[in-house]
């Protein structure tokens, strides 16, 4: 399941996606569809409960996309391009479990992107964020103009992409683009660390959590508050309610079956 360009790898419940295409772990149109596929295929794994992306190397996470496949001025290229950036950071998003990002270095344009497509973001002191694609004549088109005004705020946003303000990781952290600093070289440990806890909750309850949480991005409270209702009841049909409840009981650990 592995591309070139992205290395996949498991280790208990836990998928570690690393972006691997040197200098800068630039995105391609083949690694932008393997991590479609990946993605998809994680979700058929039952017992993949979260997934944590980084970057390889010390410098990047990941710099976007290689500017050398837009210079041409091919409407068609950008059209594919825009699609397959679209379709890999919307799956990840929809990722039935907990997705994590260490970013361990720049995260630039659609660098950033797949980083707002997670769910919860662990930066590296040194690491920078920006979305500059407007000085280079081009928008975000990977989600990054909706999910950045949805963390930080539209005024945040409108100064990042507007504005093309890069921010260090302490005013990432100050403003909400990422959930926690950590020091250089840590940032995998400490998002795997994170990734791990999720195996202590419901497989089947975490999903339903990230769908509802999701959900307030684009619904009405008044029409999510009655599905929440819903399917806290709907629960009561999985083996995972009864075991989860009777695991704290009885004061041991679950063995979830997720269903």
């Amino acid at each position: 399941m592995s591309n070139p360009s992205i290395e996949l790898t498991i280790e208990g419940h836990v998928a570690i996606l690393t972006m691997s295409n040197p200098p800068a772990n630039t995105w391609t149109k083949d690694t932008l569809i393997a991590l479609k596929n990946m993605v998809n295929e994680l979700n058929d794994n039952k017992n993949v409960y979260s997934l944590v992306i980084t970057g390889e190397g010390e410098k990047f996470f990941s710099a976007g996309a290689d500017l050398n496949v837009f210079a041409g001025g091919d409407k068609g290229v950008a059209a594919t391009m825009s699609q397959v950036f679209g379709d890999a950071f919307e799956a990840l998003t929809a990722f039935r479990g907990v997705s994590i990002a260490a970013i361990n270095g720049y995260a630039m344009g659609g660098g950033l992107e797949v980083a707002l497509a997670c769910d919860i973001r662990i930066a590296e002191e040194q690491a920078q964020m920006a979305l500059p694609e407007a000085k280079v004549g081009l928008l975000p088109c990977a989600g990054g103009t909706q999910n950045l005004a949805w963390l930080v705020g539209e005024g945040w946003a409108k100064r990042m992409i507007l504005c093309g303000e890069r921010l260090k990781a302490d005013k990432a952290l100050q403003i909400g683009l990422v959930e926690e600093v950590v020091p250089q070289g840590e940032s995998l440990a400490v998002a795997l660390k994170l990734a791990t806890q999720v195996a202590d909750q419901s497989p089947v309850a975490v999903s339903a959590c990230k769908t509802l949480i999701q959900k307030g991005r684009t619904q009405p409270m008044a029409h999510v508050l009655p599905l929440e209702r819903e399917l806290f009841v709907g629960l009561f049909d999985t083996q995972d309610q009864q075991e989860g409840v009777n695991a704290f009981l009885e004061k041991r650990k679950a063995n979830w079956v997720n269903g």
